[in-house]
């Protein structure tokens, strides 16, 4: 094989090359004649491609004998797109070896990771705790649940796809979910001191902190990307985050009750209707903070994600199959002006 190592997330259409990826599917199948063959997905951390390993491709033996999903391989193809999305056309593969690494193989390059440092924003997602969150036992009660869940705190997914859909996308979301909850308790405590009962910013924080944890038991992730548990599709990170705040309450007596059931409340409502998974609406003021804060958030990923890209926009606007699903406007392109009217 060459020695020039490309990039598959690099490559452009009809560009042929080597590159190192990982298995992420492996799908037997049969054509209407009864013969078989093989749809496969390789990946990197920015782009999955697909290739079609019919019977007579010199490939098929070993992708029946021998190719295992999660597999890291290095391969000489082709790279195209059509209709179907992104494709490439296999000549040579193998499994990656040992002297793989002197051409810049690493298995960390297969896998989308936060772009900040997890262990800085652990750190400060427990510092946000113990600051703000002042009713000591509910302190009690974060704080322990995120020390010891701390690794999958910093090294899971905050969702599937769509947004912080990568390693520490958790922690990402999660901290900048209670960045903002922070300032809104603070904003709407000084504004509104005639509440009764006053808006609580421990239960702001504590909120915003725990609203999903339950995704530690909804996700997992294997080589083809963050899939639902058995358990995830069938109760939701909801129910199971409500539980595992239930359980940890249950070991800390001196907890109020109440105090247990605003928490609850913000868990099982803080997506805000039935249709984003949430059983009821949030009905206090803690909750609805919390609400916001998280649903603001992950809207700005998906739009920033739109925004993020080093080379100048081709056209004014985005495509609309995004997240968001609407035309996100990326410029006047040269020579255009804003039509006004009269």
């Amino acid at each position: 094989m060459a020695s020039e190592i490309l990039r598959l997330s690099e490559m452009n259409p009809k560009q042929s090359g080597d590159f190192f990826a990982v298995l992420a599917s492996r799908e037997e199948s049969q054509t209407k004649d009864g013969k078989p063959y093989y749809r496969v997905a390789f990946r990197d951390s920015k782009r999955k491609v697909t290739a079609m390993i019919w019977s007579d491709h010199g490939c098929f033996p070993d992708c029946n004998e021998n190719w295992q999903v999660g597999t890291f391989y290095k391969i000489r193809g082709r790279y195209t797109e059509n209709s179907y999305g992104p494709q490439i056309e296999i000549e040579r593969i193998r499994p990656v070896e040992d002297g793989d690494a002197e051409q810049g193989f690493s298995p960390d390059d297969f896998f989308e990771t936060t772009r900040y440092d997890r262990d800085e924003m652990f750190e400060e997602l427990l510092s946000l705790a113990r600051e703000h969150i002042t009713e000591e036992p509910l302190q009690r009660l974060v704080v322990e649940l995120l020390t010891e869940r701390a690794d999958f705190v910093k090294t899971h997914a905050a969702a599937s796809r769509n947004h912080h859909a990568f390693m520490g996308g958790y922690l990402e979301h999660t901290l900048s979910v209670t960045r903002t909850a922070v300032f809104l308790a603070e904003k709407y405590s000084a504004y509104y001191t005639e509440m009764k009962p006053p808006l609580s910013r421990s239960l702001v924080v504590a909120g915003a902190i725990l609203h999903d944890i339950g995704k530690a038991e909804e996700l997992v992730f294997k080589p083809e990307g963050w899939e639902y548990t058995p358990r995830g599709r069938l109760v939701g990170h909801i129910f199971i985050g409500r539980d595992i705040v239930l359980n940890k309450a249950a070991t800390i007596s001196d907890i109020s009750p109440e105090t247990v059931l605003r928490l609850e409340h913000i868990i099982i409502s803080h997506q805000g209707l039935p249709e984003w998974g949430s059983p009821i609406p949030p009905s206090t003021p803690e909750a609805l903070l919390v609400h916001y804060a998280d649903d603001m958030d992950a809207k700005f990923h998906e739009l920033a994600v739109q925004l993020e890209t080093d080379s100048p926009p081709a056209t004014e606007f985005t495509d609309y199959r995004n997240p968001l699903r609407r035309r996100i406007f990326l410029g006047l392109q040269p020579g255009d002006s804003p039509k006004t009217t009269s």
